[in-house]
């Protein structure tokens, strides 16, 4: 995925850059000031696109700058300061990898977007964690226009990422999973301040989008985040895909220290080596760190969340598989909405079009590998060819199954396990409403950005632009009428879910999204129609249910 993700990267670049000069301020002779726990802070007011306004505060540290020696540590809570803290501009994003900005380690800051700052006005909070494979991406481009049109309040934070966030050597003092407790400390301050600017602490829905939607669902498992949150909506991605659960943390990160200069087979020698580097040398290394079959086989999504090992005096985020506590019932059963996107493998294309040689020769690589951890070397092969036949039959794939390549990747890696997700939570008794997003118009950004507009299908990450804001989705919002009847319906259903646990507590928007059962298998089509339907993707779900029921897998057909 490296030109792909060069390309995402690009626009990830851009919308930072656009977060730092394209805000809209209002000329504040009165600033908003609120008292915190830790102190006074200043914000402004924020034009929004329907001519309205609201109350911005940024750049709020929610914990310790991690530096020196907390690189790698869980965070540690922020410190107070005297006087009135300016808090009008976005704080550092976390270190990254990209084009145009590394970032720093002194990065953890939330921003707060609200149309009251009445302690008692109870609005119901909605908390963004951002996508961006867990080496990207920050809160600071993802702006509250359309939400705001709601009347909820939009809370969006920046949390560490890449080595710096989800190193793992399996000690105490790198444990793994820093970028998720970064998150955890971020809704801490969440529910100790949020009411002084309106907020609701009983009503706090996370929500999130590929990697930011398996860290929302990591925290429906984890005992550090309990009683932090209320709902949960996952956008193209829960925490059981393969490319979000880290296998051989402590083995990469020797191979990435040999990469970086140093060949050791101790540990502690490794750990004083990572710390004693520049931030920016800890990015970009997951393509050099790959084993020969992670080369073919699933996502390069590596340095990513990990099941800890328990140590005293050590707060683990998760120690068990998320697999495993689903069917155990060891989860926070709150409201939940997930989805997927109908051509999530767009993004994926490119990449997979260059290594069809391979994949032909190998076809065992398309099986995932929880699956490939299960069964002997004979029914690899015959899950690869089997997987291989389902979708071309017997021929090899060329360019022109194109849309049948899109297909492929959408379920593998996303439409797959997010339905065995809803149907296994489900079980549980617990709420879930399930949705495929089909909407193909001009906001559809990154599809148009890989120049596959001929392709079928809405590609991964391409619902953020009916979601949120910015200098790329101005131009067709302004002037297209329809698309700003879906963006108010899209936000519609996202913040009615927020505030009551529904996303259709009425009939305003025309239909009913019944919840998921594993009978009826319910889902809602977010396209042109916007009406319930029932087995999503049927055929395609059926053929891989299969396999995982013959690898002895929990499953869903």
């Amino acid at each position: 995925m490296c030109s792909v993700k060069y390309q995402v990267s690009l626009i990830v670049a851009l919308l930072q850059i656009c977060a730092i000069f394209c805000v809209r301020e209002k000329q504040d002779n009165d600033a908003p000031v609120v008292t915190v726990k830790e102190g006074k802070l200043r914000g402004t007011t924020y034009n929004l696109v329907d001519g309205s306004t609201c109350y911005a505060f940024r750049g709020i540290p929610f914990a310790k700058p991690p530096v020196g020696d907390l690189r790698f540590k869980a965070p540690l809570p922020p410190t107070s300061w005297k006087g009135i803290r300016d808090a009008t501009n976005f704080g550092d994003i976390c270190t990254q990898y990209n084009s145009t900005y590394q970032g720093s380690e002194d990065c953890l800051f939330l921003n707060i977007y609200t149309k009251s700052l009445n302690p008692n006005a109870k609005i119901p909070v909605m908390v963004w964690i951002y996508g961006g494979s867990y080496y990207e991406g920050s809160g600071d481009f993802f702006l509250p226009d359309f939400l705001m049109l709601h009347n909820v309040m939009l809370v969006t934070f920046n949390y560490r990422l890449d080595m710096i966030g989800f190193l793992s050597l399996e000690t105490p003092e790198a444990p793994g999973n820093a970028g998720l407790k970064d998150q955890v400390a971020a809704l801490r301050w969440i529910q100790n301040n949020i009411a002084k600017f309106g907020g609701d602490p009983n009503s706090v829905t996370l929500f999130g989008e590929s990697s930011g939607a398996s860290s929302v669902t990591y925290h429906m498992f984890s005992p550090m985040s309990a009683g932090l949150f209320h709902k949960v909506i996952a956008q193209s991605g829960v925490c059981i895909h393969d490319w979000a659960i880290g296998r051989g943390a402590k083995a990469r990160a020797f191979r990435a220290g040999k990469i970086l200069g140093t060949e050791t087979n101790d540990v502690q020698e490794l750990l004083n080596y990572f710390k004693s580097l520049e931030a920016s040398a800890l990015t970009n290394l997951t393509i050099a760190t790959l084993t020969p079959d992670e080369r073919y086989r699933g996502l390069p999504e590596k340095f990513i969340p990990v099941i800890e090992k328990k140590f005293p005096n050590v707060e683990a985020f998760i120690t068990e598989n998320p697999v495993r506590m689903l069917i155990d019932g060891k989860v926070n059963r709150v409201p939940l909405m997930l989805g997927y996107n109908s051509g999530e493998g767009l993004i994926i294309l490119p990449d997979h079009l260059t290594k069809l040689d391979v994949y032909n020769k190998e076809p065992s690589y398309y099986v995932p590998l929880e699956i490939a951890e299960q069964i002997t070397k004979d029914q690899l092969r015959d899950f690869g060819d089997r997987i291989k036949g389902f979708y071309v039959g017997n021929r090899n794939i060329t360019e022109d199954d194109s849309n049948t390549i899109v297909d492929m990747q959408t379920d593998m890696h996303f439409s797959y396990n997010t339905q065995r997700f809803a149907h296994m939570y489900t079980r549980l008794g617990a709420p879930a409403y399930l949705y495929r997003f089909d909407a193909v118009t001009d906001l559809n950004i990154i599809k148009i950005a890989l120049g596959l507009t001929n392709l079928k299908g809405v590609s991964h990450a391409d619902e953020l632009w009916y979601l949120f804001y910015n200098y790329l989705n101005e131009k067709p919002y302004a002037e297209q009428e329809k698309l700003r009847d879906i963006v108010y319906r899209v936000t519609k259903l996202w913040t009615n879910f927020a505030k009551t646990g529904r996303p259709t507590p009425d009939n305003s928007l025309g239909a009913i999204w019944q919840p998921y059962t594993t009978k009826g298998k319910e889902y809602f089509k977010i396209d042109e129609t916007f009406v319930p339907s029932h087995r999503a993707d049927k055929r395609r779900i059926k053929f891989w249910g299969k396999l995982y029921e013959e690898a002895y897998l929990p499953y869903v057909s």
